[in-house]
């Protein structure tokens, strides 16, 4: 997020219009916004790896070893006649 606490205090306004704008709990409302903000990026940067990672990693792995097994094994070699 470019700048993080302008949007924080954007949304701290707008909880504390939502609220009926009450006086003196300024900072409350910073610190709602600020979890709420901060707990939206790390939900979707956290997202954003989960769709890049692959979903079983058993899969992965057991891809890994077999192309490990065959490479030992010397199958993947073509063999002149």
């Amino acid at each position: 997020m470019p700048n993080l606490e302008e949007a924080i205090r954007e949304r701290a306004y707008h909880l504390w219009i939502a609220d009926g704008e009450p006086e003196g709990q300024a900072d409350i409302y910073w610190l709602n916004a600020q979890r709420e903000i901060l707990t939206t990026s790390v939900e979707n940067s956290g997202s954003n790896a989960d769709a890049a990672a692959p979903t079983d990693t058993r899969l992965v792995a057991t891809k890994s070893a077999k192309k490990a097994k065959v490479a030992r094994s010397g199958k993947n070699k073509t063999r002149a006649a």
